[in-house]
């Protein structure tokens, strides 16, 4: 039976561990290694160029187009620690390289991705995280159970582990994210590592990943803050021995980390209302995007929808912001089904719109193209107000 997560490939184990990173206690961190016999790798990492150290040190890892393990903590993202910082990064591959290596396969620290989420500028006690290491080496495993301690060990505001997994023509992909704020990438969200027993190099990896996560992971904004950590990792052990078509193996690829990108939005820290917003009939699809992420960022919108108020002026406003082809006197927009907006004016009486679940629909209609793009979000809520200024205290 195919598993949940980051261990249904074959070819691919996990384990977790508490190091004591955590004020509460629980896991926090987490192993996943490729056993091979490929150890092809490819990533993408935050836009933001206020980049922590594990991102820095892993960018220089996946170049050479192979690792053999990813090795992650929670509770502290390693992040403006300064020279030090670094140092506790490098010590953490090399380490987790001590662990793995063995006399007929040899690993390196320059083998190993390193991943670090949680509190920015507080220092990362070296002894502390190799000591996890140490723990989650020793307790590796191929099964659902190893999968999903690993899932768990990686969360720090998630109430829930994200996994998911697909099987096609004889191979696998499976995957486990954590994220739940901060969700608004570049290329990334949060933490993302992918799994595929299938035979497929460095390139096909990265070009199937960048184009899985440009219509996926990077169209999630939840609450319009870039995080420092971000990173989407996708590892090939060739353990399942079949090498897929490139678009097909893409589609898959795209479908598993829409699942996961949609686990994350509905986690996301406070929210009530899950918001996905459809931009049609733009001039380009950069332009769809753009109006998308400009309505997923407006506090004013955002709150509307907490309220169950489809205030369709706070909308066309955030459209008017960008500099997307349209006319404002041709702009249409659909909450949930009903036009509460016609030709830039008012439409049905937004008093039949339902917004008392949890999925919301905003379609928004520029006629000035052919073009679409959705971005998702959601409702910016009291408890997301609460979680985020009480989150260090």
């Amino acid at each position: 039976m195919t598993g949940l997560g980051v261990t249904a490939p074959a070819g691919f184990r996990a384990g977790a561990a508490t190091a004591g990173l955590k004020p509460s206690g629980r896991p926090d961190v987490a192993l996943l290694v490729n056993d091979g016999p490929l150890d092809a790798v490819a990533a993408v990492f935050t836009a933001n160029r206020a980049r922590a150290h594990p991102v820095l040190w892993s960018e220089q890892v996946v170049r050479s187009g192979s690792a053999r393990a990813v090795a992650v903590n929670a509770g502290n993202a390693n992040c403006y620690t300064g020279p030090d910082g670094f140092l506790v990064t490098h010590r953490t591959a090399e380490h987790v390289a001590g662990l793995l290596g063995t006399a007929d396969r040899e690993v390196g620290g320059g083998d190993v991705v390193v991943c670090s989420t949680g509190i920015i500028g507080v220092p990362l006690d070296t002894a502390t995280v190799l000591a996890g290491m140490s723990a989650a080496a020793a307790d590796l495993g191929d099964d659902d159970a190893h999968a999903l301690a690993a899932a768990t060990a990686v969360m720090t505001t998630d109430t829930r582990a994200k996994q998911a997994v697909r099987t096609a023509d004889g191979w696998t992909v499976g995957g486990m994210a954590k994220g739940a704020g901060m969700l608004a990438p570049g290329l990334a969200t949060m933490l993302v590592h992918l799994t595929t027993d299938a035979v497929l190099d460095a390139a096909v990896l990265d070009a199937a990943l960048r184009a899985a996560t440009r219509v996926t992971f990077d169209r999630l904004d939840s609450d319009g803050c870039m995080s420092t950590n971000d990173t989407v990792t996708l590892m090939a052990s060739g353990a399942g021995g079949v090498t897929p078509d490139q678009a097909a193996f893409t589609a898959v690829l795209t479908d598993l980390c829409h699942d996961l990108a949609m686990q994350l939005l509905s986690d996301a820290e406070g929210a009530e209302h899950d918001v996905a917003i459809r931009v049609v009939h733009a001039a380009t699809e950069d332009d769809g995007v753009e109006v998308g992420r400009a309505i997923a960022r407006s506090a004013l919108f955002k709150t509307a929808i907490f309220g169950r108020d489809p205030n369709w002026g706070r909308i066309l406003a955030a459209v008017g912001t960008t500099a997307a082809a349209f006319d404002p006197l041709e702009v249409d927009v659909s909450v949930n089904g009903v036009q509460v907006c016609r030709a830039g004016g008012p439409g049905e009486d937004r008093a039949g719109v339902d917004l008392s679940g949890r999925e919301v629909t905003v379609l928004v209609d520029l006629h000035a193209g052919d073009a679409e793009a959705t971005v998702w979000t959601n409702d910016l809520t009291h408890a997301y107000v609460h979680e985020n200024s009480a989150y260090t205290t």
